[in-house]
């Protein structure tokens, strides 16, 4: 995670991230995100249960602090540890949470893409509408508009450098959040990414966030 603020100055950040997808319709998935460097994050960690209509629950681990903190449903639009990623950007975007128009057929780069409109149905959202732009061969995002409370253009997502895995799963390499209003920006960039590794419920729990090291 590479966090740039308006003057072009950066800091990085590493970190671990686990997903267990929830197959069931209505089910949201599960995310554990553990930070390892530096030393002034290290430990910190994040436990998601993402809900469809209902609040995510979300947990933050704070080691300085040893304790578990949860995260006010009216908060999900704040930064996540300082970065232009809000909360809510790192629940899983169930299909069920929204509502959604289609715009328009657009170029894209190489790429011939489907624009639509999608409104949260979801209480607490920081935002009011996100246009999405998703190629029309693979059905991946993008590039994510998003737009505040006021309906002003907040920050825009881009989704870089697709790789497919097992020939059927694509991962974005690279996602670049820049933040229009404030001039910030934050890049994830991923790595050795892996499936099917026999994760279960039990290792998503508040028990396990506390053990993160």
């Amino acid at each position: 995670m590479v966090l740039k603020n308006k003057s072009g100055q950066t800091s990085t950040r590493k970190l671990d991230m686990a997903t267990l997808e929830i197959p069931e319709r209505g089910r949201g998935d599960k995310t554990m995100i553990v930070f390892n460097h530096p030393r002034d994050v290290k430990g910190t960690a994040m436990l998601t249960h993402t809900k469809i209509l209902d609040p995510d629950d979300q947990w933050l681990f704070l080691p300085a602090l040893k304790r578990v903190k949860r995260i006010s449903s009216a908060n999900k639009s704040g930064p996540f540890v300082g970065s232009e990623f809000a909360f809510e950007d790192l629940a899983s975007q169930e299909v069920d949470k929204y509502a959604y128009t289609f715009l328009r057929d657009e170029v894209c780069g190489d790429l011939e893409c489907f624009v639509v409109e999608r409104k949260p149905l979801y209480e607490y959202s920081g935002y009011t509408r996100q246009i999405v732009w998703i190629d029309k061969q693979e059905y991946r995002q993008i590039t994510v508009e998003f737009y505040d409370r006021k309906n002003e253009l907040l920050k825009t997502l881009n989704f870089n450098k697709y790789q497919q895995y097992l020939d059927q799963y694509w991962r974005s390499h690279e996602l670049v959040m820049v933040n229009h209003q404030t001039g910030k920006s934050t890049v994830l960039a991923f790595d050795d990414y892996r499936f099917k590794t026999g994760l279960k419920d039990r290792d998503f729990s508040k028990a396990v966030l506390r053990r993160q090291r």
